[in-house]
């Protein structure tokens, strides 16, 4: 009979692997369903109670992963947000016009696009959910970040273009549409969108 291999504690190695597993699981569950209460009732409205009726993990447990409400929401709003791809096969216009259509259908068909509005009013009380909205907007920037920073290696856009500030311009008309005025983000605004900001970066180089 084959003898378990042990860790430096005495449990068996296929004992350690299984309860990781255990772990992973549930906390991916009690991720997932903390992600659809804030989508349903925004950052407010999500209770450890709810999450643990819904999960069926005890509070307990709950509480053993994260030590308060505030930690568990922000895991959630953090690890389950916006994953946007990277275009970098393209032309800065192509690859611009790519990032912003996907960011697009998102904003009007994802739960996330649902989730940021509660998550910015907590923001302006809690300096802890302030860091995490900082955090997913540097990922919702990023493809863009990325591809101005390709351009200008590639000499297709002025050197010392701000990367920064050219993922503002692209993606301050969306959320405005969005959150603000809610209208329809349709594919003539991410035309004018792309070619004023190819005219602006490629004028006069």
């Amino acid at each position: 009979m084959a003898i378990p291999k042990l860790t430096a504690k005495g449990t068996s190695v296929a004992n350690k692997e299984r309860v990781d597993t255990r772990v992973e699981r549930t906390r991916t569950t009690v991720l997932a369903h903390t992600y659809d209460l804030l989508v349903q009732d925004g950052f407010s409205g999500v209770s450890i109670d709810e999450i643990a009726r819904r999960s069926g993990v005890a509070k307990t447990t709950i509480y053993r992963h994260w030590p308060t409400r505030t930690r568990l929401l922000l895991d959630a709003c953090s690890k389950l947000g916006v994953n946007l791809e990277i275009p970098t096969q393209g032309t800065f216009e192509t690859d611009l016009r790519q990032v912003l259509t996907d960011v697009a259908q998102r904003l009007e068909n994802a739960g996330w696009a649902k989730v940021l509005p509660s998550i910015m009013d907590a923001s302006e009380r809690d300096p802890d959910v302030a860091k995490v909205q900082t955090l997913l907007q540097t990922i919702w920037a990023a493809p863009v970040v990325r591809i101005v920073e390709d351009a200008v290696a590639r000499g297709e856009i002025r050197p010392g273009t701000d990367a920064d500030v050219v993922a503002a311009e692209a993606l301050g008309p969306l959320y405005y549409r969005r959150w603000f005025s809610r209208q329809h983000i349709d594919p003539a605004l991410l035309d004018r969108i792309v070619t004023n900001l190819c005219r602006s970066l490629t004028d006069a180089r």
